[in-house]
């Protein structure tokens, strides 16, 4: 009996000492299940000891351990109460070489807590974190290789508030001592989290001792720390009132905005809205606007870009004045930058501050930009202006927006680009429905079905789920009319292409048709393809014809014709040569019976 139970420890012993890493990781993933066969007693006393004495292993071993350790693992020890016995070898997973390991590690910690912020808090008890999280914390924070020292500052904001008031104290010089490590890659660890116990200090703390600590690490010299140090200003910043915030931050502020590093302005670039939004609205009036200004006319591409992306947000925290004044002439220089990421970040935003200038500001200033946009060399500028038109047109209005924009729409449907004309085809129905059917037959009819033609496979599916949109807005009779003998025209094209394009499309408008459509103008073309010599367009024949099944089983014509016609169809199909036709054959006819039977 003894040795039945010994059974699987054994096991997973000898497969995490197997020279196969697959076996290895296999015996990790199942340490649950071998902890469950232990039963909690033997779990704690051996399952864990082994794990902890056995960590000399690959990385991807190691990387397995610490995710399956904060899985809940604390449950098969007997409960929350012994959820700190795995801080043992998590510990020492903390202090291993590779990166990612300690990452996985360090949140493993406290992935068993409960659903808070500090989520391991809620399963130790006071003296377990004093007696068993503390010291580890400790342990890790004066060890003697940098890895260790790493990994602690990620475990601070954690436990602080559930630490004693002493223990608090100890843990805030602990952590400026981390702060002030010899070891960039430890200031770096340092400067990530700051902001993450910055969250848990009292205004008091944050003012004698986070903000110290930010200081530095903002002035350090390694320009890797002080970028990190933009997140922790935006978190100070918002523990303070708008009097501390001027007295406390504006130097560092100024500071960052201007860093010798590119990528320290480009972080705060970045960062730009949530940065104004917790230093107030005074310091952004009197500092913010002129800090952005400087962003957009930055040397550095990447910081433009970055700039540019926090467009419209900032100038929900201005006054429309500073826009046009301050504001829409840098946008005017962007828009004619030199690097096409810029203008394509730019594309992106720009429509954004069409509601914040209003009707008359929007077409005296944005639309020769959007003008300009749409014709630039670079496709990502042009499809991000396409795909953010729809604000504009709510603050235009339709009429002009065609009449000043349509005539580059035209054009950019026919762009060599096919995700542009993709875009293009996606915002047509939008457009559609402002423009009304008349002025869209004349202007844009032909346009849509000529990408039914396109020979880009994903524009002409684009295509044919945009005919289904259309009729959604105009209509069954409109697409009777209109669409449908265009599309069934194609398909006695010569091309298999067009073919296969016609069945996409039949597919596609089926749920919007009715029953007399599908009569009298679709089923005729459908069931002539039946018999076509390409495979691939009688298997999608196949699949239309269920389609349509299902469309006409929603009333008893609709059944009877599905009996009468389709189902034979299907039948036939399902002796074809071919397996794929075959199979796809078998699902319609199975869907068809079904449907043809109930009721």
């Amino acid at each position: 009996m003894e040795s039945d139970e010994l059974y699987p420890i054994a096991i997973l012993i000898d497969e995490l000492k197997s020279e196969d890493v697959n076996l290895r990781l296999n015996a990790i993933h199942r340490i649950s299940t071998i902890a469950l066969a232990l039963g909690p007693q033997r779990a704690r006393d051996e399952l864990i000891p082994f794990l902890q004495d056995s960590l000399d292993d690959e990385d991807e071993v190691l990387l397995a351990l610490a995710e399956e350790l904060g899985k809940g693992m604390e449950e098969y020890l007997g409960g929350k109460k012994y959820a700190h016995l795995l801080l043992g070898p998590l510990e020492n997973l903390a202090a291993v070489e590779e990166t990612v390991v300690r990452d996985k590690a360090s949140d493993s910690l406290p992935l068993f807590a409960t659903e808070s912020i500090n989520k391991i808090a809620a399963l130790l008890t006071p003296q377990q974190i004093e007696e068993s999280y503390v010291p580890l914390l400790k342990r890790l924070t004066t060890g003697e290789w940098f890895t260790s020292r790493t990994s602690a500052a990620a475990l601070y904001a954690s436990i602080y508030p559930s630490a004693s008031p002493a223990t608090q104290d100890e843990l805030r010089k602990l952590y400026t001592a981390l702060a002030g490590d010899d070891t960039p890659m430890v200031r770096r660890a340092a400067a990530r989290h700051l902001g993450g116990l910055v969250n848990t200090l009292s205004k008091e703390h944050v003012l004698n001792d986070a903000l110290p600590v930010y200081r530095k690490l903002s002035t350090d010299d390694q320009d890797s720390v002080r970028l990190l140090t933009v997140d922790d200003l935006i978190a100070i910043a918002q523990k303070l009132g708008p009097a501390e915030v001027n007295e406390q931050l504006r130097v560092s502020l100024r500071s960052s905005v201007s860093d010798k590093s590119w990528r320290v302005r480009y972080m705060v670039a970045d960062h730009f809205v949530k940065l104004a939004e917790a230093v107030g609205s005074d310091i952004v009036k009197e500092e913010m606007v002129g800090a952005y200004v400087s962003l957009l006319k930055d040397n550095e591409a990447e910081v433009r870009s970055a700039g540019a992306g926090q467009l419209p947000g900032f100038a929900k925290l201005i006054d429309r004045d500073a826009i046009l004044s301050r504001i829409l002439p840098c946008v005017r220089d962007l828009a004619a930058d030199s690097s096409q990421h810029v203008r394509a970040a730019l594309g992106m935003q720009i429509s954004g501050l069409a509601p914040l200038l209003g009707r008359e500001a929007t077409i005296e200033h944005l639309l020769p930009l959007f003008l300009q946009l749409l014709k630039d060399d670079f496709p990502d500028v042009r499809l991000n202006i396409i795909s953010k038109l729809e604000t504009v047109n709510g603050v235009i209005g339709i009429d002009l927006l065609s009449q000043s924009l349509l005539p580059a729409i035209v054009e950019l449907a026919e762009d060599k680009q096919w995700r542009v004309r993709q875009a293009i085809i996606e915002y047509i129905p939008l457009l559609a429905n402002q423009l009304g059917v008349a002025f869209f037959d004349e202007q844009l009819g032909n346009l849509c079905m000529s990408w039914l033609g396109d020979n880009v496979f994903s524009i002409r599916e684009a295509a044919t789920v945009n005919l289904k949109r259309l009729t959604e807005v105009f209509g069954v009779e409109w697409a009777r009319q209109a669409i449908v003998p265009k599309v069934l025209q194609m398909g006695s094209h010569p091309n298999y292409l067009y073919r296969m394009t016609t069945i996409f499309a039949i597919t596609s408008l089926a749920p919007c048709l009715t029953t007399d459509v599908i009569r009298e103008n679709v089923l005729g073309t459908v069931l002539n393809m039946v018999t076509d010599p390409i495979p691939n367009i009688r298997f999608n024949v196949a699949k239309a014809l269920e389609v349509l099944a299902t469309t006409l089983a929603a009333n008893p014509e609709g059944k009877d014709l599905a009996h009468g016609r389709i189902v034979p169809a299907v039948q036939m199909l399902k002796n074809d040569a071919d397996p794929d036709v075959r199979y796809f054959a078998g699902k319609a006819f199975e869907k068809a019976v079904q449907l043809a039977v109930v009721g």
